[in-house]
Formats: C-alpha cells, structure tokens, sequence
C-alpha cells in the first residue's frame, strides 16, 4: 500500500491494484497545486469526507474523466447524480460496504458540511479503510470525542489521518488527545498550512505527539509512504 500526501487533505491511497482519492481539493488548493494538478490525477475511488468546497473540490471533473466510483454520504452521492455522474456508493455514519480492493466505514465527525453553492451536504463523517491487513482511520474534519476511544478499541489502527490546523477543526492540542483516544501507531497530520488561518506550528506538534509516546510523521506535499 502507498499513501501519497497533496497538501491540505488531499490523500491518495494505492491498494489493491485500486486508486483511492481522499478530497480531492487541488483547483485553488497552493499545496497541492506546487506538486500537481487535478487534469493528471486519476482514481478508481474518491471518497469524500463532507462538501465543503476545500474537500469536495474537483470530484466531478475526476470522476467524470476517470467513470471514478464516488462514496460518500445520502446527500452528497445525490448531489453527484443530479450532477450527472451516476456511479456512486452512498454510506451512512457507522456503515460499512465491501470493494474489491478493502472494506470503507463510515465514522462520526464533529464539523458541519454544506456545498459551494449552499446546497446542504449531509453529516460530516470519517472514514476506516481496512485494506491489505492494515486499518486506516481518516478522521476528516473534525474535534476531539469520545467516541475515538472506542475506533481504537476495536481495531488496532495503523495509520491516522488527523487535521491540525485550529480555526475549523481541532488543532495541534486537540489533535494529540485524538491521537492519546485512538492509540495509532503512526499519525499523519492533514488540514493545515494551506491557508494563512491554519498554519501550524509541525515542529510542536511533534513534540507533543512524542510526549505521550506517539509516532508522527509530517509529509510534505507530493511526498508518499510505503505501508
């Protein structure tokens, strides 16, 4: 499995012969825009956390382009099919559904959602990918709550993707007491440093994480790790 970062919460995951796109904000997104643009991208799955347009961003170019399958929840698979693109798996907070290339739940996310154009976008939610032996826990947008404790308690999650950026979503504090509540063994900060309001101080953050015995790595636009 290759986990590849484009700033912002942009991920991209290859698994199983799959190419899964987390948010694709890349149109308007700086980060993203430095290492490569959505015209390139391609995927086999985008998997939208909320609609907000720095999350939802260029889903239906890509989709359309690449006939991507896009899951997310009722109201933002629908959203895509009045959009004119049909192929979608709609979810609900604690569901899961079974791909060819792993298993998707639904989690909680504490944030709101609505679409550019003001059109309601459903619960913001999170996602556990479990693939190729591994659990990955996107918690999206989100603060801290209490409910994280059990995510960890029912599998041991290898990776975590926690936004640290303050002002929209918990930040670096916030994020070290979801990463004390989930027990990852690594986590991967997501939703900072794109814009001015949610600069993160990374080298703090770190030194948190490593006062309460938990691994991090901070990636870089464009940068990718091998689980």
């Amino acid at each position: 499995m290759r986990l590849t970062y484009f700033g912002h919460s942009v991920v991209q995951i290859k698994t199983g012969g799959a190419t899964l796109l987390f948010d694709p904000f890349i149109t308007g997104n700086p980060l993203a825009e430095a290492v490569t643009t959505a015209d390139v991208l391609s995927a086999d799955a985008i998997i939208l956390t909320h609609a907000h347009g720095d999350h939802w961003g260029d889903t239906m170019e890509i989709a359309k382009r690449c006939d991507a399958l896009v899951v997310a929840n009722h109201e933002i698979t629908e959203y895509v099919k009045k959009n004119g693109h049909a192929k979608v798996q709609p979810l609900n907070t604690g569901g899961s559904f079974r791909f060819e290339w792993g298993v998707l739940t639904q989690t909680h996310a504490r944030h709101s959602s609505s679409f550019p154009d003001g059109t309601y976008g459903g619960n913001p939610n999170g996602y556990i990918l479990h693939a190729e032996d591994l659990y990955i826990y996107n918690a999206g947008d989100t603060s801290p709550f209490q409910e994280m404790t059990w995510i960890g308690s029912q599998q041991a999650i290898d990776l975590a993707l926690l936004p640290i950026g303050d002002v929209f979503t918990m930040g670096i504090t916030g994020a070290t007491q979801a990463a004390r509540l989930i027990e990852p063994k690594l986590t991967i900060p997501i939703h900072f440093d794109t814009f001015p309001q949610i600069k993160a101080d990374t080298e703090k953050w770190q030194e948190l994480m490593n006062k309460i015995g938990r691994d991090t790595r901070v990636l870089k636009p464009g940068e990718s790790l091998d689980l």
